[in-house]
């Protein structure tokens, strides 16, 4: 059953977006599944889409040459998600020493209000006069 004029549209601009490098929906990779993902239809939908995909085929069976520019940018795209994992790594690796020493701050609080109320009883005692009788 072929797809509807609307459900073939939508694949048609998604494809163009795809090939122009400009994906809205996708990480742009040419994939029969980011088509789909990118026109927001189901991937049994583009395979009903013959023509499509027929057209799809002759595009992407060409290999997509990059420019340098484009090497460039995609290399430091790596290079700076590498960074952010790193980054997030470094976080959570602080935030679990930061939650510890909040957990042994706690600790020494709660023992030295102990050791202050031990502390101010002794002196209450000691601070009462012995009654000879």
């Amino acid at each position: 059953m072929p797809v509807s004029a609307a459900t073939e549209t939508k694949l048609r601009e998604a494809m163009a977006r795809l090939l122009a490098g400009e994906p809205l929906h996708t990480d742009g990779a040419l994939t029969k599944e980011n088509l789909a993902r990118e026109a927001k239809v189901s991937h049994a939908t583009v395979h009903r889409a013959e023509d499509i995909l027929a057209e799809w085929d002759t595009k992407v069976a060409r290999p997509v040459l990059r420019t340098p520019g484009e090497v460039q940018r995609d290399e430091t795209i790596a290079d700076l998600r590498k960074q952010l994992r790193e980054a997030k790594g470094q976080v959570t690796e602080v935030q679990g020493k930061f939650d510890a020493l909040a957990t042994v701050a706690a600790n020494l609080y709660a023992e030295n209000l102990g050791l202050k109320k031990k502390v101010g009883s002794r002196q209450r005692l000691a601070a009462v006069p012995a009654q000879d009788g």
